[in-house]
């Protein structure tokens, strides 16, 4: 039986939805580990799995590329890992549905970098959605920028970095195979790590504790949970990347906002408490701003 687009479509939103879920499971797993270590740790052991498990694919069938961009393979995988760090930082300090709503804020800023970088032009749609993106960041950080907390700065910064790495990937996926590019990422989500703990153990900071941690020794539940953010992690990308090659990134892309309904169910069963109105707003108004930001005219 031949599929129709309307096939394909339907079978990119289930991809979706379940890669939506996956993520917001791999989020849990990343709270339950940073209850016993730092956030630092948890980016080492999420990277970790997935530099295995891509160098097993690359081993499997060779890569495919032209290459030619070692600089702009470097700074997506740096800027990847900086945003990285403070995703988890924040989901360990904040409620879990708020880490993700900053983390989905990447759009808002992708849009703006790729009108200022790229010179593409953005819709009438697409000013809206991150003017409407901008109100929505100001509903959850509570209005007040002379009150900001150090949670709310990482995650803006958090959105930005994502930003950044999501629009280097625009002009990288011409001179690489997709596999060099994530290896880029979770490499440096790797070493970074390792070289951050070294030199944790000879120096502390409460300012910078979201980039400067020691090692602990994980626990044998930590083993199992550790196991759990590498395996859902790994799936979700799967699912995600199976969606988005079945229908338009647009369409995709904003079916992904479900990880934040998600979030807002397991942060809860994991201690966090319902968001207040205010920042239910604030969400709202970034998932609006996702689908203004994605919405393709055609």
């Amino acid at each position: 039986m031949i599929k129709t687009k309307d096939d394909n479509l339907t079978l990119a939103v289930k991809y979706m939805l379940f890669a939506s879920l996956l993520f917001a499971i791999t989020g849990a797993f990343a709270k339950i580990l940073s209850e016993n270590m730092s956030s630092v740790e948890v980016v080492f052991f999420r990277n970790f799995v997935g530099v295995v498990i891509i160098s097993y694919s690359i081993y499997k069938s060779p890569l495919k590329q032209i290459g030619g961009k070692p600089f702009l393979l470097f700074l997506r995988g740096f800027v990847g890992f900086l945003a990285l760090l403070m995703y988890f930082y924040n989901i360990a300090h904040i409620p879990l549905a708020e880490a993700q709503t900053f983390a989905k804020t990447s759009p808002i800023f992708t849009a703006l970098f790729s009108y200022l970088i790229l010179k593409e032009k953005l819709s009438k749609f697409a000013i809206f959605g991150v003017i409407i993106g901008f109100i929505g960041i100001l509903f959850i950080t509570g209005f007040d920028i002379t009150q900001l907390e150090k949670t709310d700065y990482l995650g803006i910064f958090s959105g930005i970095g994502a930003a950044l790495a999501y629009t280097s990937i625009r002009e990288l996926k011409n001179y690489y195979d997709t596999r060099m590019i994530v290896f880029s990422f979770m490499f440096t989500g790797t070493v970074g790590p390792i070289l951050i703990m070294i030199f944790g153990e000879f120096y502390t900071s409460t300012t910078f504790d979201f980039i400067v941690a020691s090692f602990v020794f994980p626990t044998s539940k930590d083993i199992i949970s550790i196991l759990g953010l590498g395996f859902f992690a790994t799936a979700s990308q799967l699912f995600m990347t199976k969606a988005y090659s079945l229908a338009k990134g647009g369409i995709v892309g904003t079916i992904g906002y479900a990880n934040i309904i998600f979030s807002i169910f397991l942060g809860m069963m994991l201690g966090d408490l319902f968001p207040t109105i205010t920042i239910l707003f604030g969400i709202g108004l970034i998932i609006v701003s996702g689908f203004l930001v994605t919405y393709n005219n055609k």
